[in-house]
């Protein structure tokens, strides 16, 4: 069943609210990056837990978190097969034999092409903890293929 930014909206909403920390108007937002995306930019002030969902497998395939001081990790890091960080989407979809369409030479275009985002970019008064919270919430709800 496909995903929706209500789903995930819902999700965080319910989970903030279940703890007794719901969210004020503003602090939150969920960025919907379709399919062909070009990435963005997470905007200043803002942390996000990003994620990327294979349509065609109707899965996830990474969640992750990116503090406002990391726009590199949010826009960049997971296109690319040599990134700094070492759990890129990328590398994952590089080495995993279940993806042989996925190549180095051809994974940029690849994400780009197969897969939507659904981030949920938030304020950065809310504190790292909550980045935590969310990304976790998220693994637990979603299973994603490349957990680390």
């Amino acid at each position: 069943m496909p995903v929706t930014i209500s789903d995930i909206k819902k999700l965080v909403e319910d989970a903030c609210n279940l703890v007794g920390k719901p969210l004020l108007p503003g602090q939150m937002e969920i960025v919907y990056q379709p399919l062909r995306h070009d990435p963005l930019r997470l905007p200043k002030g803002k942390m996000a837990v990003y994620t990327f969902f294979y349509t065609a497998k109707d899965e996830f395939l990474k969640i992750g978190r990116a503090s406002s001081k990391n726009n590199a990790r949010y826009q960049n890091h997971h296109y690319h097969i040599n990134s700094a960080i070492k759990s890129s989407l990328a590398r994952s979809l590089v080495n995993d034999p279940a993806m042989p369409q996925v190549t180095a030479a051809n994974v940029t275009e690849w994400i780009k092409d197969n897969c939507e985002r659904f981030d949920v970019i938030l304020d950065t008064s809310l504190g790292k903890m909550i980045l935590n919270y969310i990304e976790g919430m998220l693994h637990y709800k979603y299973l994603p293929r490349y957990e680390g």
